[in-house]
């Protein structure tokens, strides 16, 4: 692995990387300190999320690391964000990814890189860092993409299964403040103000755009690299844990690339693995070793390890984020060592299809799901936090038809993906239907272990839905998200089955009843053998990265995920409060701060009144300088229609400088 340097890394705080169109992007480069003499390969990372304040600790955690270690590290803020000239009118443009090229044009060609790149990033990061690789530009040598996806529609944070996720809403109200957030002065000076206009102006609302496109189209195939991984002509090193919404991904890279490639599964949510509670990784070590192979031609071993490794998780608690375990790994995806173990459903029971069983003569079972089953089951994108993971699931099995095994005689390992054949029925033209697979322990506590979700009006395409004929039998396969889990000897393998799942989804137009024929459901899960050689998997732990930069803390972070029921009116509410500290950067003299509350809600379990808040407060504060934005966005529904309405008003001092708001209605499609 490339030596440490024990001089501190050059940085170059603000520099500007000219587009061919005139505009000016904003960038954030740390090098080796010899790096004008010995030229390094250089490592990048382009997201929006604000390299001078938001992600000022991170980034030189990440990056100053990297040029420590010999590589320089470039940190880039797309159009139209932090201190980037434009406007940010959605992800994954065409605009950024033609930037994109043309940043890597322009570090390949300094002076102090020897003409290699990578590419490293979480989430958005992530994403293009694939789509870019698509591109095929020559300056790219390799890609490390954490917590991302090859399908931008049926497996991000817009729709599964093709249902709507609430998460569409939290993560557009998201990017609806950071859009309102201006450039700094001290950077940018005193064309700051027209900026900041010019994206309180231009930015839009993006959650209207992504509810015009509820089935899958040109819109959603632009960046999904999923329809050809040929495409992708670099080493690829993919990484996500199970509480994160994109663990998917990582096994369809492995199964389909063909590249040199790795994936790591840990137990982690929608973060780095060397970052955040629980266990950490030495995870930018392992980054090295992969830029070192691919990047500087040293042989570290990559290129002969495993090319999956996952966390084998073993019974747990619901009522805590942590998930022991230990670490397995397999030379290939899909791995011939997973045998398929089925289970047939019969009245309220599971059985192995191994050991054989009497049929039951009840060959149906129904159920119309009250709006409280998913109340308790966690955010779609998980940070793994104690307040937005699953809860004990016999809060949600009331309101769901329950499947158990008899208590297991041996131990049960599973890794893949779950499936669920059923032969459904409902009484409405539209309807979902959830499924989720637990670990039910002697003491009756229910950890669910994954989960799937389906809107069987699209059972047979995402592109051209059809209405269900009521009472009409319909056979459908779901498929749950991608995970690692051991079943212990003693415990019970539960499927619980709902017709809603809110606020995880938006429920369908009408409140249905769906009837369950049991013959020929099965239960399909992807049993693993415990091999010998799962003693010898070792990923190095601990979080190293450089040091952090100075900073007081003025306020602690707030974190709350509060379900209340009014007895009183009938109300029913997911409160969900998510506020960052609010600290001083002392290099830049800055004060930051992000406030953030969501609400999800119905009343009297009626469908026609559900609905979820979300609203986004971002302090900026230097000496007189004072700015201060607010958004808010409320998503409600008719049987026929979705409703948004929306309010930005962005103050500079005591004075509110800019104010819109939007009032926009949606045809549903089928959702």
């Amino acid at each position: 692995m490339s030596g440490f340097d024990e001089h501190d890394p050059v940085l170059m705080e603000n520099v500007g990387i000219p587009m061919s169109d005139g505009t000016v992007l904003a960038a954030k480069i740390w090098l080796p300190h010899d790096a004008a003499k010995h030229p390094v390969p250089a490592i990048l990372e382009y997201i929006p999320y604000r390299k001078r304040d938001h992600k000022m600790i991170r980034d030189t955690q990440n990056h100053g690391y990297f040029a420590r270690h010999g590589y320089a590290g470039v940190r880039v803020d797309l159009r139209g964000s932090g201190d980037s000239e434009g406007v940010l009118r959605d992800e994954y443009l065409q605009q950024e990814l033609d930037d994109g090229l043309e940043i890597l044009r322009w570090i390949a060609a300094q002076p102090w890189c020897t003409g290699k790149i990578g590419m490293f990033g979480l989430s958005w990061g992530g994403f293009n860092g694939l789509q870019l690789a698509a591109l095929q530009p020559p300056e790219l040598g390799a890609v490390i993409t954490v917590s991302s996806s090859d399908d931008r529609y049926s497996d991000d944070v817009h729709y599964m299964g093709g249902c709507l996720l609430t998460d569409n809403l939290s993560w557009a109200s998201t990017m609806f403040g950071f859009n309102t957030c201006p450039p700094d002065p001290a950077v940018v000076g005193e064309k700051w103000r027209e900026m900041w206009l010019d994206r309180l102006h231009g930015s839009g609302l993006w959650l209207k755009k992504w509810l015009e496109h509820q089935l899958r189209d040109e819109y959603w195939e632009h960046g999904t690299v999923c329809r050809d991984y040929r495409a992708i002509k670099v080493p690829v090193f993919a990484v996500s844990g199970w509480a994160d919404g994109y663990t998917n991904a990582v096994f369809r890279l492995m199964e389909h690339l063909d590249v040199p490639r790795r994936g790591l599964v840990g137990p982690w949510g929608h973060r780095f693995p060397h970052q955040g509670e629980g266990m950490t990784i030495d995870f930018l070590g392992e980054c090295l070793r992969w830029w070192d192979q691919w990047l500087k031609g040293i042989d570290t071993g990559v290129g002969r390890e495993p090319v999956l490794t996952a966390w084998m998780q073993d019974s747990a608690s619901p009522l805590t984020p942590s998930r022991p375990g230990r670490w397995i790994a397999h030379g290939g995806w899909p791995s011939s060592s997973i045998r398929n173990r089925v289970y047939t459903l019969t009245p309220n029971k599971l059985h192995d299809d191994y050991t054989g069983f009497s049929p039951d003569p009840v060959h149906e079972m129904t159920i119309q799901s009250p709006l409280s089953v998913g109340l308790f089951a966690g955010k779609w994108c998980s940070y793994a936090e104690s307040t937005d993971l699953p809860w004990d699931q016999r809060e949600e099995d009331g309101g769901a038809l329950v499947f158990d095994s008899a208590p297991l005689e041996h131990d049960l390992e599973i890794l893949g993906r779950a499936v669920v054949d059923l032969e459904i029925s409902s009484d409405k033209p539209v309807a979902m239907v959830a499924v989720r697979l637990s670990d039910v322990a002697p003491n009756d506590r229910a950890t669910r272990v994954t989960f799937g979700i389906m809107n069987l009006t699209h059972r047979e395409s995402d592109e051209e839905p059809a209405e269900l004929e009521p009472g009409k039998k319909y056979s459908v396969s779901i498929r749950m998200n991608d995970i690692a889990q051991r079943f212990p000897r003693g415990n019970r393998i539960r499927l619980s089955i709902s017709s809603s799942y809110w606020p995880l989804a938006w429920p369908s137009p009408e409140s249905p009843r769906l009837t369950v024929h049991l013959d020929g459901c099965k239960l399909h899960l992807p049993q693993r053998e415990r091999q010998d050689e799962d003693e010898e998997v070792r990923i190095p732990e601990g979080g190293k990265s450089d040091p952090p930069p100075a900073t007081t803390m003025l306020a602690p972070s707030a974190r709350e995920w509060k379900v209340v029921h009014n007895l009183a009116n009938n109300e029913v509410a997911l409160r969900v409060i998510n506020n960052d500290a609010r600290i001083r950067l002392e290099d830049i003299d800055m004060i930051i701060g992000r406030n953030v509350r969501e609400r999800y809600s119905y009343w009297a379990n009626s469908y026609d009144t559900v609905r979820g808040e979300a609203e986004h407060e971002r302090i900026f504060e230097r000496g007189d300088w004072r700015i201060l934005t607010r958004t808010k966005t409320v998503l409600s529904s008719t049987r026929t229609r979705f409703i948004i309405r929306a309010t930005l008003d962005a103050y500079e001092g005591d004075v509110r400088i800019f104010s819109k708001s939007w009032d926009e209605s949606i045809p549903r499609m089928l959702v």
